[in-house]
């Protein structure tokens, strides 16, 4: 076999969060033998395993009564894949061609060639930018109210942001928190009327105007925040023992920018009800193309809509 055909795949799946290993499990069981370029591990947008593999203890994912960490449940989803003869390939894609059939796609240097393709890159929140965010990510400072909001009950919590959905992490989070501060830079917010209406009346919820935070504080876990007041200058200290990051998301989609249809924001388009793209032989799945739920079951579930849309559609090719 010569190299040309040895890198020659039935579909290659760029990314390997929830989604991109669902669609390989699924893809290899119908005996088609994927190839998944998960990225590198040091990548901070596309890193081997998605966002769960920066999240520490899982409790809304089905199948696990006790809970599980984000590590170890990728890691399960991994071997899955594998056990069915799922091929890897630790690095990132450098490049690819959808232009012509096959397909091509570039691991720096290397050429790979498939009859169809699986985009699931995901998504990143955008963060703070600060210094020690990431030590403190899954130890009080969270992206998500929906995953992470059950952990702190009855205690203090803030959330950044002043969009709709910063509201919605924070109407959520007072389920649980016995107060939630909104800290925004600006003194009016950027949300709804409606959202903005529903936090202004709930009693739970307090706003930090004109503020940004600057420092997290804390040593093993956050136990408060330093502010500023973006008029005057100010410094303050909030103490909360919960940080909500409620900023907005970008989708990993720079990659393919002229050859996918995106919205505006970046996500990638697809047909109502399926995974295809505007690209015939090339499927979207997971948080690259979902800005509503952003969740691993249900990205894990249009892993499986991508895996049996390609393989329908490899099936009418042949």
């Amino acid at each position: 076999m010569s190299r040309a055909e040895s890198n020659h795949h039935e579909v290659i799946i760029i990314g390997s969060g929830p989604a991109g290993l669902t669609a390989a499990i699924y893809t290899a069981r119908a005996n088609l033998r994927p190839l998944v370029i998960e990225g590198e591990p040091s990548s901070t947008s596309d890193q081997p395993g998605g966002q769960l593999m920066l999240t520490t203890e899982v409790e809304n994912f089905p199948g696990f009564p006790e809970g599980v960490m984000g590590p170890d449940l990728m890691m399960k989803f991994r071997e899955q894949a594998a056990r069915f003869n799922t091929t890897f390939i630790t690095e990132k894609v450098t490049k690819v061609d959808f232009s012509n059939r096959p397909f091509s796609v570039w691991v720096r240097d290397t050429k790979y060639t498939a009859q169809s393709i699986i985009v699931s890159t995901g998504a990143q929140s955008i963060m703070l930018g600060l210094e020690n965010e990431k030590r403190f990510y899954g130890h009080g400072l969270s992206t998500c109210a929906t995953c992470d909001g059950f952990f702190f009950k009855g205690q203090e919590i803030a959330v950044v942001g002043g969009g709709d959905s910063a509201i919605e992490e924070a109407t959520f989070l007072t389920k649980f928190a016995s107060k939630v501060t909104i800290v925004h830079r600006r003194e009016t917010l950027r949300a709804s009327k409606i959202m903005q209406q529903r936090a202004l009346s709930n009693p739970k919820i307090e706003f930090k105007w004109n503020s940004q935070v600057t420092e997290i504080l804390g040593a093993q876990k956050l136990q408060g925040v330093g502010l500023v007041d973006t008029i005057t200058g100010q410094k303050s200290q909030l103490d909360v023992t919960g940080l909500f990051v409620a900023i907005g998301h970008r989708p990993n989609t720079d990659l393919f920018k002229g050859d996918l249809e995106m919205e505006d924001s970046g996500y990638l388009k697809t047909r109502p009800g399926s995974s295809y793209t505007n690209i015939n032989g090339v499927f979207a799945c997971g948080d690259v193309q979902d800005h509503t739920y952003r969740q691993a079951i249900t990205a894990a579930g249009s892993g499986c809509m991508a895996a049996i849309d390609c393989e329908r559609w490899l099936e009418a090719q042949h």
